[in-house]
Protein backbone atom coordinates (compact mmCIF):
# COMPACT_ATOMS: atom_id res chain seq x y z
CA UNK A 1 0.00 0.00 0.00
CA UNK A 2 2.83 2.37 0.85
CA UNK A 3 4.55 1.69 -2.45
CA UNK A 4 1.34 2.29 -4.34
CA UNK A 5 0.91 5.61 -2.54
CA UNK A 6 4.43 6.67 -3.42
CA UNK A 7 3.90 5.62 -7.02
CA UNK A 8 0.70 7.67 -7.19
CA UNK A 9 2.43 10.69 -5.69
CA UNK A 10 5.32 10.33 -8.12
CA UNK A 11 2.86 10.09 -10.98
CA UNK A 12 1.16 13.31 -9.93
CA UNK A 13 4.48 15.14 -9.73
CA UNK A 14 5.56 13.89 -13.13
CA UNK A 15 2.18 14.86 -14.57
CA UNK A 16 2.58 18.32 -13.07
CA UNK A 17 6.01 18.71 -14.63
CA UNK A 18 4.68 17.64 -18.01
CA UNK A 19 1.72 20.01 -17.73
CA UNK A 20 4.17 22.80 -17.01
CA UNK A 21 5.95 22.09 -20.27
CA UNK A 22 3.00 21.31 -22.49
CA UNK A 23 -0.62 22.41 -22.37
CA UNK A 24 -3.72 20.73 -23.69
CA UNK A 25 -2.98 21.98 -27.20
CA UNK A 26 0.81 21.75 -27.29
CA UNK A 27 3.89 23.43 -25.90
CA UNK A 28 3.39 26.76 -24.18
CA UNK A 29 4.73 30.06 -25.46
CA UNK A 30 4.16 33.68 -24.53
CA UNK A 31 2.05 34.13 -27.66
CA UNK A 32 -0.22 31.21 -26.72
CA UNK A 33 -0.58 32.40 -23.13
CA UNK A 34 -1.56 35.91 -24.23
CA UNK A 35 -3.90 34.56 -26.90
CA UNK A 36 -5.66 32.40 -24.29
CA UNK A 37 -5.94 35.36 -21.91
CA UNK A 38 -7.34 37.55 -24.69
CA UNK A 39 -9.91 34.92 -25.67
CA UNK A 40 -10.97 34.49 -22.04
CA UNK A 41 -11.43 38.25 -21.51
CA UNK A 42 -13.27 38.64 -24.82
CA UNK A 43 -15.65 35.91 -23.74
CA UNK A 44 -16.13 36.61 -20.02
CA UNK A 45 -14.70 40.05 -19.27
CA UNK A 46 -11.75 41.29 -17.23
CA UNK A 47 -13.25 40.08 -13.96
CA UNK A 48 -12.73 36.50 -15.14
CA UNK A 49 -9.00 36.94 -15.73
CA UNK A 50 -6.69 35.07 -13.39
CA UNK A 51 -3.62 32.91 -13.73
CA UNK A 52 -5.71 29.92 -12.71
CA UNK A 53 -8.36 30.55 -15.37
CA UNK A 54 -5.80 31.11 -18.13
CA UNK A 55 -4.01 27.95 -17.04
CA UNK A 56 -7.27 26.05 -17.22
CA UNK A 57 -7.84 27.37 -20.74
CA UNK A 58 -4.46 25.95 -21.75
CA UNK A 59 -4.71 22.75 -19.72
CA UNK A 60 -1.83 23.55 -17.33
CA UNK A 61 -1.37 24.57 -13.72
CA UNK A 62 -1.28 28.30 -13.01
CA UNK A 63 2.36 28.04 -11.92
CA UNK A 64 3.31 27.01 -15.47
CA UNK A 65 2.35 30.51 -16.68
CA UNK A 66 4.75 32.49 -14.52
CA UNK A 67 7.58 31.92 -16.98
CA UNK A 68 5.58 33.90 -19.57
CA UNK A 69 3.71 36.34 -17.31
CA UNK A 70 5.25 36.56 -13.82
CA UNK A 71 2.31 38.40 -12.24
CA UNK A 72 -1.28 39.46 -12.75
CA UNK A 73 -0.07 42.94 -13.73
CA UNK A 74 2.25 41.39 -16.32
CA UNK A 75 -0.73 39.48 -17.70
CA UNK A 76 -2.71 42.72 -17.95
CA UNK A 77 0.18 44.39 -19.75
CA UNK A 78 0.31 41.34 -21.99
CA UNK A 79 -3.29 41.90 -23.02
CA UNK A 80 -2.42 45.44 -24.08
CA UNK A 81 0.56 44.03 -25.95
CA UNK A 82 -1.67 41.46 -27.69
CA UNK A 83 -4.05 44.23 -28.75
CA UNK A 84 -1.25 46.29 -30.31
CA UNK A 85 0.30 43.23 -31.97
CA UNK A 86 -3.07 42.54 -33.56
CA UNK A 87 -3.20 46.18 -34.65
CA UNK A 88 0.19 45.85 -36.34
CA UNK A 89 -0.87 42.61 -38.03
CA UNK A 90 -4.04 44.33 -39.23
CA UNK A 91 -2.05 47.26 -40.64
CA UNK A 92 0.42 44.91 -42.32
CA UNK A 93 -2.43 42.95 -43.89
CA UNK A 94 -4.32 45.97 -45.18
CA UNK A 95 -1.09 47.56 -46.43
CA UNK A 96 -0.72 44.71 -48.91
CA UNK A 97 -4.13 45.40 -50.45
CA UNK A 98 -3.60 47.32 -53.66
CA UNK A 99 -7.03 47.34 -55.25
CA UNK A 100 -10.51 48.26 -54.01
CA UNK A 101 -11.92 44.74 -54.22
CA UNK A 102 -9.14 43.23 -52.12
CA UNK A 103 -9.29 46.12 -49.66
CA UNK A 104 -13.05 45.71 -49.23
CA UNK A 105 -12.74 41.97 -48.67
CA UNK A 106 -9.99 42.24 -46.06
CA UNK A 107 -11.27 45.17 -43.99
CA UNK A 108 -15.02 44.76 -44.20
CA UNK A 109 -17.95 46.59 -45.70
CA UNK A 110 -18.03 49.22 -42.94
CA UNK A 111 -14.53 50.42 -43.70
CA UNK A 112 -15.21 50.37 -47.44
CA UNK A 113 -18.25 52.58 -46.84
CA UNK A 114 -16.12 54.92 -44.72
CA UNK A 115 -13.55 55.18 -47.48
CA UNK A 116 -16.25 55.83 -50.05
CA UNK A 117 -17.67 58.54 -47.80
CA UNK A 118 -14.33 60.30 -47.74
CA UNK A 119 -13.17 59.25 -44.27
CA UNK A 120 -9.74 58.34 -45.66
CA UNK A 121 -9.22 61.44 -47.80
CA UNK A 122 -6.77 61.90 -50.61
CA UNK A 123 -3.70 63.84 -49.61
CA UNK A 124 -0.09 63.42 -48.57
CA UNK A 125 0.96 59.87 -47.78
CA UNK A 126 1.59 60.68 -44.11
CA UNK A 127 -1.95 62.00 -43.73
CA UNK A 128 -3.53 58.98 -45.41
CA UNK A 129 -1.47 56.69 -43.20
CA UNK A 130 -2.58 58.46 -40.01
CA UNK A 131 -6.18 57.92 -41.07
CA UNK A 132 -5.42 54.28 -41.75
CA UNK A 133 -3.86 53.81 -38.31
CA UNK A 134 -6.81 55.52 -36.62
CA UNK A 135 -9.34 53.37 -38.46
CA UNK A 136 -7.36 50.17 -37.79
CA UNK A 137 -7.15 51.05 -34.08
CA UNK A 138 -10.91 51.59 -34.07
CA UNK A 139 -11.56 48.24 -35.75
CA UNK A 140 -9.27 46.25 -33.47
CA UNK A 141 -10.54 47.96 -30.32
CA UNK A 142 -14.18 47.29 -31.16
CA UNK A 143 -13.29 43.64 -31.74
CA UNK A 144 -11.96 43.46 -28.15
CA UNK A 145 -14.12 45.89 -26.13
CA UNK A 146 -13.39 44.18 -22.80
CA UNK A 147 -9.66 44.83 -23.20
CA UNK A 148 -9.91 48.49 -24.26
CA UNK A 149 -10.09 49.88 -20.67
CA UNK A 150 -6.61 48.45 -20.07
CA UNK A 151 -5.21 50.71 -22.78
CA UNK A 152 -6.05 53.59 -20.45
CA UNK A 153 -5.44 52.08 -17.02
CA UNK A 154 -2.15 50.34 -17.81
CA UNK A 155 -0.79 53.50 -19.46
CA UNK A 156 -1.49 55.27 -16.17
CA UNK A 157 0.34 52.58 -14.20
CA UNK A 158 3.28 51.71 -16.47
CA UNK A 159 6.09 54.20 -17.29
CA UNK A 160 6.76 54.84 -20.96
CA UNK A 161 10.01 52.87 -21.15
CA UNK A 162 8.42 49.80 -19.51
CA UNK A 163 5.47 49.51 -21.88
CA UNK A 164 5.35 46.55 -24.29
CA UNK A 165 7.45 46.96 -27.42
CA UNK A 166 4.34 46.71 -29.61
CA UNK A 167 2.94 49.80 -27.89
CA UNK A 168 6.19 51.73 -28.25
CA UNK A 169 6.43 50.82 -31.94
CA UNK A 170 2.94 52.25 -32.43
CA UNK A 171 4.07 55.50 -30.78
CA UNK A 172 7.17 55.57 -32.99
CA UNK A 173 5.10 55.01 -36.13
CA UNK A 174 2.80 57.96 -35.40
CA UNK A 175 5.66 60.29 -34.46
CA UNK A 176 7.48 59.37 -37.67
CA UNK A 177 4.44 60.38 -39.72
CA UNK A 178 4.24 63.77 -38.01
CA UNK A 179 7.92 64.23 -38.72
CA UNK A 180 7.21 63.44 -42.37
CA UNK A 181 4.49 66.10 -42.23
CA UNK A 182 7.21 68.66 -41.48
CA UNK A 183 6.52 69.21 -37.78
CA UNK A 184 9.42 69.87 -35.44
CA UNK A 185 9.74 67.90 -32.19
CA UNK A 186 7.63 70.29 -30.13
CA UNK A 187 4.77 70.45 -32.64
CA UNK A 188 5.03 66.71 -33.28
CA UNK A 189 4.65 65.99 -29.56
CA UNK A 190 1.54 68.19 -29.39
CA UNK A 191 0.09 66.55 -32.49
CA UNK A 192 0.93 63.09 -31.11
CA UNK A 193 -0.95 63.85 -27.89
CA UNK A 194 -3.92 65.19 -29.81
CA UNK A 195 -3.98 62.23 -32.21
CA UNK A 196 -3.99 59.65 -29.42
CA UNK A 197 -6.46 61.64 -27.34
CA UNK A 198 -8.90 61.85 -30.23
CA UNK A 199 -8.62 58.23 -31.39
CA UNK A 200 -8.73 56.64 -27.93
CA UNK A 201 -11.31 59.10 -26.64
CA UNK A 202 -13.53 58.43 -29.64
CA UNK A 203 -13.26 54.68 -29.04
CA UNK A 204 -14.09 55.05 -25.35
CA UNK A 205 -17.18 57.09 -26.22
CA UNK A 206 -18.24 54.49 -28.80
CA UNK A 207 -17.95 51.73 -26.19
CA UNK A 208 -19.55 53.53 -23.25
CA UNK A 209 -22.53 51.83 -21.64
CA UNK A 210 -25.80 53.49 -22.62
CA UNK A 211 -28.58 50.87 -22.52
CA UNK A 212 -30.42 50.61 -19.21
CA UNK A 213 -32.81 47.78 -20.15
CA UNK A 214 -31.94 45.72 -23.27
CA UNK A 215 -35.35 44.01 -23.14
CA UNK A 216 -37.24 47.26 -23.75
CA UNK A 217 -38.19 48.16 -27.31
CA UNK A 218 -39.19 51.73 -26.50
CA UNK A 219 -36.06 53.92 -26.84
CA UNK A 220 -36.87 56.03 -23.79
CA UNK A 221 -37.29 53.05 -21.48
CA UNK A 222 -34.45 51.19 -23.16
CA UNK A 223 -32.11 54.04 -22.23
CA UNK A 224 -33.75 54.55 -18.83
CA UNK A 225 -34.62 58.18 -19.47
CA UNK A 226 -37.33 57.94 -16.82
CA UNK A 227 -34.52 57.71 -14.26
CA UNK A 228 -33.24 61.18 -15.19
CA UNK A 229 -34.90 64.18 -13.49
CA UNK A 230 -36.69 66.24 -16.15
CA UNK A 231 -36.09 69.62 -14.55
CA UNK A 232 -32.37 69.12 -13.94
CA UNK A 233 -31.39 67.29 -17.13
CA UNK A 234 -33.67 68.47 -19.96
CA UNK A 235 -30.99 68.69 -22.65
CA UNK A 236 -29.37 65.39 -21.75
CA UNK A 237 -32.74 63.63 -21.88
CA UNK A 238 -33.47 65.07 -25.31
CA UNK A 239 -30.01 64.27 -26.66
CA UNK A 240 -29.54 60.81 -25.11
CA UNK A 241 -31.05 58.84 -28.04
CA UNK A 242 -28.62 60.52 -30.45
CA UNK A 243 -25.72 60.01 -28.04
CA UNK A 244 -26.55 56.31 -27.89
CA UNK A 245 -25.91 55.95 -31.62
CA UNK A 246 -22.38 55.03 -32.70
CA UNK A 247 -20.53 57.66 -34.69
CA UNK A 248 -18.78 54.96 -36.71
CA UNK A 249 -15.60 55.31 -38.76
CA UNK A 250 -16.99 58.35 -40.55
CA UNK A 251 -17.15 60.34 -37.30
CA UNK A 252 -13.68 59.20 -36.34
CA UNK A 253 -12.25 60.34 -39.66
CA UNK A 254 -14.10 63.67 -39.70
CA UNK A 255 -12.68 64.61 -36.30
CA UNK A 256 -9.21 63.44 -37.27
CA UNK A 257 -9.27 65.54 -40.43
CA UNK A 258 -10.19 68.62 -38.41
CA UNK A 259 -7.43 67.86 -35.91
CA UNK A 260 -4.78 67.41 -38.62
CA UNK A 261 -5.88 70.62 -40.29
CA UNK A 262 -5.26 72.43 -37.01
CA UNK A 263 -1.74 71.08 -36.52
CA UNK A 264 -0.39 71.02 -40.04
CA UNK A 265 -2.10 74.00 -41.62
CA UNK A 266 1.28 75.60 -42.30
CA UNK A 267 2.73 72.59 -44.11
CA UNK A 268 -0.22 71.07 -46.01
Amino acid sequence: MVNKGKDAERGRKESGRRSGDRGRYGRLSRERVLAAALELVDREGLSALSMRRVGAELGVEAMALYRYAPSKDALLDGLVEALFIELQDYLDATDTDTDTDTHTASTGAGEAEATAAGSSPEGPEWRTELHRIALATYRVALAHPQVVPLVATRMLAVPLAQRPLAVLLDHERVLTLFEEAGLDENKASLAFRAFNSWVLGYIFVELRAMVDNPEESDPAFRLGLHRMPVQELPRLRRTAPALAEHGGPEGLAAGLSALLDRFVQDVV
